[in-house]
């Protein structure tokens, strides 16, 4: 039994970088122990909602709605985004997110990092307060031993038929060449050792870093630091609207199982003509689908028949398994409910490490992927075809389904969390030992 303690959950992101660490939280709060969220204010009414304490940390990003379309375009750009996003939205707010930390960690036992809160590993080689990180996606580990799939240019991954030794020359140079200048600067001021790139290796904590996707996704790597440890996905089933709506349900009950065409929560401000050419598709399937659009401005042109509902936005836990398949971005929360709801999928990534998740969900049988750039009516129905009438996507759905229902994750997360607790309070403990002995 590892007593009560009070823990710190800091994340920066859309849903899938704030579920994972909601269901830990609430798991860690039914084993008797205090978890904080510590994240933008945006998140502060789900959080709260859901029986958790809520901290602010800038930067204090506005919800997608309220933003400029053309910063959430160029975010969203494959190429350019994530350096946009880093450089001129997350790198600025660095020292602002370290004194918003650092006064929420006083009093408290553990730090939990995600791998763009920057200031976590500052606040926590600055305190000496234990800290674990995580990673959500197999992409953060960087591996030349499984290389990430860019978002642009998808075709340069088969230089890893070059094999480990080449892709380790490439990936250091690549960690060489893009040092940020900001966050060096900043702790260098602090009087904090140089612990690696904040952006590759130096977000990891040197005690223990959690993997928080399925063994079946990606396994650990011979490159992965020694103290990472794949946990499983830890899946949030959000409380309170775990039900579908009225309407949804007479759509599900009164027809056959439809498409899901889904963009998340950050694709879906981009989705130009996504939700038209869906629409066409299933069409020309003769398919019923259901469109998870977001905002209304995302509505086709022309009214969808009865075949069509479109929705803001359903609770995947209870839409997914009543649908025959998938379609969406490839974000990290979004794939995995796909893999638990055991349906096969396509996915059509974005940015970021959407074409990362795309390779490993195809990796399982149970997907197959389709750029945005072709992303039309005729090619997508081909592709839905093919997932449809070869039995073998929707039985190894079913079976990824059943060994990640076995798994855990969220649990497995605590054990080590946990174990990392009892390991310092043990080393505490030794500590005074020696000293109250002379030693």
């Amino acid at each position: 039994m590892t007593p009560a303690k009070r823990i710190v959950i800091t994340t920066f992101g859309s849903f899938g970088d704030i579920h994972p660490y909601m269901a830990i939280a609430t798991a860690l709060k039914e084993r008797g122990h205090d978890p904080l969220i510590a994240t933008m204010g945006l998140y502060r009414e789900k959080i709260e909602a859901a029986g958790l304490p809520f901290a602010p940390v800038r930067p204090d990003v506005p919800p997608p709605q309220a933003q400029d379309q053309a910063l959430i375009e160029r975010i969203m750009e494959p190429k350019s985004g994530p350096r946009f996003l880093m450089e001129e939205v997350i790198f600025p707010s660095v020292r602002d997110s370290y004194r918003d930390l650092l006064e929420v960690v006083e009093g408290h036992d553990l730090l939990i990092t995600h791998p763009v809160t920057f200031a976590g590993p500052l606040v926590g080689h600055k305190t000496g307060l234990p800290w674990i990180s995580t990673v959500l996606a197999p992409t953060s580990f960087l591996s030349a031993y499984d290389p990430p799939v860019p978002p642009f240019w998808p075709w340069l991954v088969q230089l890893k038929r070059l094999g480990p030794a080449f892709m380790k020359v490439a990936i250091h140079f690549a960690k060489r060449s893009y040092q940020p200048r900001i966050i060096n600067r900043f702790r260098q001021e602090l009087g904090i050792a140089d612990y690696g790139n904040p952006v590759f290796d130096g977000q990891h904590s040197p005690t223990l870093v959690l993997a928080l996707f399925s063994s079946l996704f990606a396994q650990a790597q011979p490159d992965w630091p020694p103290q990472a440890h794949v946990t499983g996905f830890a899946f949030y089933d959000e409380a309170g609207v775990t039900e579908t709506t009225n309407e949804l349900e007479r759509f599900l009950d009164n027809g056959s199982p439809p498409i899901v065409f889904t963009l998340g929560s950050s694709a879906v401000w981009v989705a130009r003509d996504f939700f038209e050419q869906s629409i066409a598709a299933a069409r020309l399937l003769g398919r019923r689908a259901v469109l998870v659009i977001g905002d209304k401005r995302n509505l086709p042109d022309k009214p969808p028949t009865s075949q069509f509902l479109a929705i803001d936005y359903a609770p995947y836990q209870s839409l997914l398994p009543r649908a025959c398949l998938m379609v969406h971005h490839g974000g990290i929360g979004t794939a995995s409910q796909g893999l638990r709801a055991g349906i096969p999928t396509l996915i059509v990534p974005f940015a970021f490490d959407q074409s990362d998740n795309a390779a490993h969900v195809q990796r399982l049988g149970t997907s197959r992927t389709l750029y945005r750039a072709g992303y039309q009516a005729p090619r997508v129905a081909k592709e839905l075809g093919i997932l449809l009438d070869k039995p073998h996507y929707a039985q190894n759905a079913r079976e990824v389904s059943a060994h990640l229902r076995r798994e855990n994750g969220t649990a497995v997360a605590c054990d080590f969390i946990e174990g990392c607790l009892r390991e310092h309070v043990a080393g505490e403990k030794g500590r005074e030992f020696i000293y109250a002995s002379g030693d």
